[in-house]
């Protein structure tokens, strides 16, 4: 299994528009966040979680020649806005693309993106089939299995992803215990960790690690990442071994 990460920054990304902190102004690549989405590859399978609006140049960087399928962890415009891009797979592919979210979710899509759902709809429109995933549901797509696991972006109900001994939060303020029990024996924990200080629905770095401490997987990386948080080279140093701030572009293989 291959994991890409074509986006690590929070909701404005980084650097954050019109901003001259050291973090937005950084030399270092590690530093320059697209907003948040993940590939995972098998030998014959790909899937995407979450097109937000970078989409496009994600996939122009990293895109793989097929889609499979797309798993949305909510709706927040940084986690969707990409789905117009879609449309070339489609040309590609000639079918619709499966996109697997909460009902909640798949409503608001419906409303969002009026014209991709529409019976008559616009020729060269994106093509979807909207499917229903709900918490703790199982599904195998091609040779990948994904399990979705409930989490909270606040008071939000959203959803994370465990495939295989990988899993996926992102946006995530609380993990619920049956959640946690569905976390065991990790190898690679991919977590959402803000900032250092306080925010009222995304965890924070120490919050975060606090749930890497318990779950104890092989290694840890830190998504979602703002402006705020510090420079890579900063925030690297500080954290403990097997916790790694993620970037993007950045894959790993887990066997």
């Amino acid at each position: 299994m291959k994991v890409r990460f074509l986006g690590t920054g929070t909701s404005q990304g980084i650097p954050v528009i019109r901003c001259t902190c050291t973090v937005c102004t950084s030399c270092d690549e590690r530093d320059k966040r697209l907003r948040c989405s993940l590939l995972v590859s098998s030998s014959t399978t790909d899937i995407l979680i979450d097109v937000g609006p970078d989409l496009r140049r994600q996939m122009l960087l990293w895109g793989p020649e097929k889609l499979d399928g797309i798993f949305l962890t909510h709706e927040h415009n940084d986690h969707t806005a990409g789905l117009d891009d879609i449309r070339p797979y489609n040309f590609i592919q000639k079918s619709p693309l499966k996109v697997y979210a909460l009902p909640r979710v798949a409503k608001n899509l419906k409303h969002r993106f009026g014209y991709v759902f529409q019976k008559d709809k616009y020729p060269g429109a994106p093509s979807v089939e909207l499917r229903e995933m709900r918490p703790y549901s199982h599904l195998n797509l091609g040779d990948i299995r994904v399990t979705a696991i409930s989490v909270l972006h606040g008071k939000l109900p959203i959803l994370g992803y465990r495939i295989g001994s990988i899993a996926y939060l992102t946006d995530v303020k609380t993990i619920p215990e049956e959640s946690l029990l569905q976390l065991q024996g990790l190898k690679v924990l991919i977590i959402s960790a803000l900032r250092k200080e306080p925010h009222h629905s995304h965890l924070t770095l120490s919050e975060a690690l606090h749930y890497i401490k318990r779950l104890k997987p092989e290694n840890a990386f830190l998504i979602h990442l703002s402006h705020e948080m510090g420079t890579y080279e900063e925030v690297q140093e500080e954290l403990p071994k097997g916790v790694y701030l993620a970037w993007d572009g950045l894959e790993i293989i887990i066997d």
